[in-house]
């Protein structure tokens, strides 16, 4: 298959050519390959391949499903494809390699895709951008000065550019949303306990979900239908649901929106994003839908309540990461800020960590609370454009560190703490020719809904077209 012919094509309408027989999967993973040595050079998003491996599974036959023979990447961090190492861009973990399938690999195999290649994260995901001591700065495919970022930036730089048309992302905090924003994927981050949590167990309270970056809606929704479902390994689950595909094209009917330019806890909001919801205001209301300004009231020591959380979750992350290497780890294995954020983690007591759960519960109420009198909320990804690489500090202590994380990336969390699904879609670009993501979300378990509108402004604004410079042609 050329390559200008792979890179048109959704996986949804890869599937359908392998279905008639018009191409076969390992035609496709070699076209895959080939993509990868074209573009990836540039934005090393591509950390690792193992088209051998990829290319026994195709000889052994695929499952039948709705993405049989598609060529796939996982995110190098939390799915564990057995056999392969999970490196998490950190140099203590490169050699580690998994016995078994994480669940949620286990559903993507079964769902015929062929898993070929690892992704570039930030160092254990503790960083704003995409890059790492192990495998150095990921670009974004729109302009090599700046981020892809965080922290599933390697996927969405390799969607983006036509590497793969979808790719494994995961999202505790935005990362899903924030790279899909800066490199114009769409980027659906489902309801809390939608589809596995990998490798097993419950991670971050269930705020860290699992899905996908893709370039289209309908590949989005037909993967959620493949990969949905309660798993016993953990203590949130949400059932299947409705068919999610089905819904991609169907009316969603006359809806109220909220609107919100406001960031939560303050940060200056960029006159970009601004614009780039002002623009969809009006798609919206062209469609028929009404739009009405309503900002979420967060509780004043809500992020207090966030940060006290994540960092005792990444100390235990790394109690867990010892029992994995078998050793005590050290000051030498981090860069500093990251030492700083583990040893404040472990200074957090169990009565601070459960007071800091009751504040994110009182964060729930009142994000979850806007659902009562509207459909679907309407905010920027981003509060500021994707950013020059330089614009993120190299070195910077932990309270700089969140900082930055409230004046780049506010809006996202809020819907990791309430469990809501929501969505980053590429709607806008601005006069330097930079993606603009908006982020729409529905009331928990409203994946359903999400998918229609987002299947609505997809057909009545397609991007589909729209190719950033470092691309396949």
């Amino acid at each position: 298959m050329k390559l200008n012919e792979y890179s048109k094509l959704d996986a949804t309408g890869l599937a359908a050519l392998v279905a008639e027989g018009t191409v076969t999967p390992s035609e496709l993973l070699e076209t895959a390959l080939d993509a990868v040595s074209a573009v990836n050079g540039p934005l090393n998003a591509v950390v690792a391949t193992f088209a051998d491996e990829a290319l026994q599974r195709i000889e052994a036959g695929l499952p039948k499903g709705p993405f049989t023979g598609v060529p796939f990447m996982l995110k190098d961090l939390t799915a564990h494809y057995g056999g392969q190492p999970t490196g998490s861009g950190w140099p203590p973990r490169l050699g580690y390699k998994a016995a078994r399938d994480s669940e949620l690999v286990r559903r993507f195999k079964q769902a015929g895709l062929v898993i070929f290649a690892k992704t570039a994260v930030p160092e254990l995901a503790m960083d704003w951008t995409t890059r790492s001591t192990a495998h150095g700065v990921t670009s974004n495919p729109w302009n090599l000065g700046h981020t892809a970022g965080t922290s599933s930036g390697g996927t969405a730089a390799a969607v983006a550019s036509r590497m793969v048309p979808m790719g494994h992302g995961n999202d505790g905090g935005g990362s899903i949303r924030v790279p899909a924003s800066c490199c114009a994927c769409f980027g659906l981050k489902p309801t809390r306990g939608r589809n596995p949590v990998a490798p097993a167990g419950d991670t971050w309270q269930g705020m860290l979900v699992e899905h996908a970056l893709t370039r289209s809606v309908r590949d989005s929704a037909a993967l959620l239908d493949a990969t949905a479902g309660i798993y016993p390994g953990q203590f949130f689950n949400n059932p299947p649901g409705a068919n999610f595909a089905a819904e991609v094209g169907r009316d969603p009917g006359r809806l109220r929106i909220a609107v919100s330019t406001k960031a939560p806890y303050g940060a200056p909001t960029h006159s970009d994003c601004k614009k780039a919801v002002a623009e969809t205001v009006k798609l919206l209301e062209s469609l028929g839908h009404v739009c009405e300004e309503r900002d979420v009231v967060l509780p004043a020591n809500g992020w207090e309540a966030f940060e006290t959380f994540i960092l005792a979750e990444y100390a235990a992350d790394m109690r867990a990461e010892e029992s994995v290497l078998g050793r005590k780890l050290t000051q030498a294995d981090f860069p500093t800020m990251l030492w700083e954020m583990i040893e404040a983690g472990n200074r957090i007591s169990a009565v601070d960590l459960n007071m800091a759960v009751a504040g994110l519960h009182k964060v729930a109420e009142a994000v979850t609370s806007v659902f009562s009198d509207y459909d679907v909320f309407l905010s920027p990804a981003l509060a500021q454009p994707p950013l020059p690489h330089d614009a993120f500090p190299v070195s910077a202590d932990m309270r700089s560190h969140y900082e930055f994380y409230l004046s780049w990336m506010p809006f996202t969390h809020v819907f990791n703490v309430n469990g809501s699904p929501a969505a980053s879609l590429p709607l806008h670009w601005n006069e330097a020719g930079l993606p603009i993501g908006i982020q729409l979300a529905t009331a928990p378990a409203g994946e359903a809904l999400l998918l229609s509108l987002a299947g609505q402004l997809e057909q009545a604004r397609p991007w589909a077209g729209k190719r950033p410079q470092i691309c396949i042609d």
